[in-house]
């Protein structure tokens, strides 16, 4: 992020309700000690943290990013595992012990919170990790922080690693436990909350899950978690406003552009989004059948009802509903069959796909009304031959089928059209469209003919753009048909009027 990103990330985390935020490691470039020293000046409520190595130059400089934050907290951490000691640092136990206590001896001289870290906790040795944490707590540490560093830890064993730490420090002093995951297994929301069973009151979290390699605790997660399940967690709370969750889970998409995935929990796309019909019949009855949370506790904009192969009529019917058509019960089962049959073809049914197949079948060319209808197309078109359309259109009855080249396979299927209807009407317009995404869209042609002095529009909607145009072709020649015969009555009814002496 750059420095106003972060500012303003920042001042959303702020507004969340989140109580520390760690603002950046000022030590490693100049752009996050900028990013920790501006974030200080800015907030007003939250308190800012500054990442420190256990190296005497890392926490003055962290000091001094630190110094207009209303609240400092400086977050010491050095490795305490055997792999981390023996190949990273190239230290022994004695080494590491001594450079935490000093660390945070130093720290608690510029900071009003003091927070030290066992990198890489759940591969440590118990016994030294216990040893280490008790000697930084006799210098004044605020925080304890065991961090699952690679995310190597179980559920039930961080658990109970949690449980005995606490049981052991709170012999020297009682700071606040905090934990820190990481998602390389999955487990990263999963052993936090076990963290918190086991005594923990802070995590360290990230919006939308993000961090190193597979991510760190996803904020959202854990906080919904907490809220939805106060039967286990009846001693804990957060302050987080959840409503604000949905808006800043997209402020930081937007910010990283890193996308959030469409299943993510709380705040994925898909998060409130029902397709199956068992679903969406017991979600529109009532929506906790399906739903373990309220979209709007979220701050998501509501509960999605998508249509898909697997939708039942009730679905249907309140999705059209929503559109604003009013559909009789035989209209709607039509519109169901229609609706079954697109969605073999494509992978999602949008709202634009709904809309035009209602306006298309049921409002704007009712079949007992119109004169002709088209039962098949079928074309040979290619670079190597003349295109060849053969069509088959049903009129008050009857099958006609005709047959006719063109220079290319809606002209062809256009002139087989007109040998059918035995009328040539002039091409006006002729537009395509996609009505909605991806590869298998459906197109809607629209057209607009004339015969004489009578022209009409029509409009043909299919994955088929040459299927399509065909029903365009035909739903403006039945407009044109009924304009005439509107026509037709007007001079009849002018005729009488005259004779009448009206």
């Amino acid at each position: 992020m750059t420095l106003d990103e972060k500012v303003k990330m920042a001042l959303a985390l702020e507004k969340l309700g989140v109580d520390i935020i760690e603002a950046g490691f000022p030590i490693t470039s100049e752009g996050d000690f900028e990013s920790v020293k501006e974030i200080s000046k800015t907030l007003q409520k939250v308190t800012v943290c500054a990442l420190s190595r256990c190296e005497k130059i890392d926490i003055e400089r962290a000091a001094e990013a630190l110094e207009f934050a209303k609240r400092k907290r400086i977050h010491v951490f050095i490795a305490t595992s055997e792999i981390h000691m023996k190949y990273k640092l190239k230290l022994s136990e004695e080494e590491v012990l001594k450079k935490a206590v000093e660390s945070v001896r130093l720290a608690k001289k510029y900071a009003d919170e003091v927070e030290f870290s066992a990198e890489d906790a759940t591969r440590s040795d118990p016994n030294f990790l216990i040893e280490v944490f008790k000697a930084v707590i006799k210098e004044g540490a605020d925080v304890i922080n065991i961090p699952d560093t690679v995310g190597y830890a179980l559920p039930f064993e961080f658990y109970e690693l949690v449980r005995r730490i606490k049981e052991e420090i709170y012999k020297v002093g009682k700071p606040i436990i905090s934990v820190h995951c990481h998602n390389d297994l999955g487990l990263a929301t999963a052993n936090t909350l076990s963290g918190i069973l086991g005594g923990a009151r802070q995590c360290e979290v990230a919006m939308n899950g993000i961090g190193e390699r597979a991510g760190n605790t996803a904020l959202e997660e854990v906080v919904m978690t907490i809220k939805t399940r106060k039967d286990f967690f009846k001693d804990v709370y957060t302050e987080i406003n959840t409503r604000e969750l949905y808006s800043v889970s997209r402020l930081l998409a937007k910010i990283t552009g890193v996308q959030i995935p469409p299943n993510k929990a709380v705040i994925g796309q898909n998060a409130f989004a029902h397709e199956a019909g068992i679903h969406q019949d017991g979600v529109l009855k009532y929506p906790l059948t399906y739903e373990i949370m309220r979209p709007e506790d979220v701050g998501f904009p509501s509960s999605q009802i998508v249509i898909g192969k697997h939708s039942g009529k009730h679905a249907i019917a309140r999705k059209v509903a929503e559109l604003g058509y009013e559909l009789s019960p035989e209209d709607l089962k039509s519109l169901y069959r229609r609706i079954k049959d697109l969605a073999d073809k494509k992978k999602i049914i949008h709202d634009e796909d709904i809309e035009a197949i209602v306006l298309e079948e049921i409002v704007k060319t009712r079949k007992d009304s119109d004169r002709y209808e088209l039962v098949s197309v079928n074309i040979a078109a290619g670079t190597e031959i003349v295109p060849n359309a053969t069509v088959i259109i049903r009129q008050e009855g009857k099958e006609i089928k005709s047959s006719a080249t063109g220079d290319g396979p809606v002209d062809a299927v256009y002139k087989a059209i007109q040998k059918c209807v035995g009328a040539e009407p002039e091409l006006v317009d002729y537009s395509v469209k996609s009505i909605s995404g991806g590869t298998d869209a459906q197109g809607e042609v629209s057209v607009i003919l004339k015969i004489g002095d009578i022209s009409a529009s029509g409009s043909g909607v299919s994955t088929d753009i040459v299927v399509a145009s065909a029903k365009a072709f035909i739903s403006a020649i039945n407009r044109i048909e009924k304009i005439s015969k509107l026509r037709q009555k007007g001079k009849s009814s002018e005729k009488l009027e005259k004779s009448s002496g009206i």
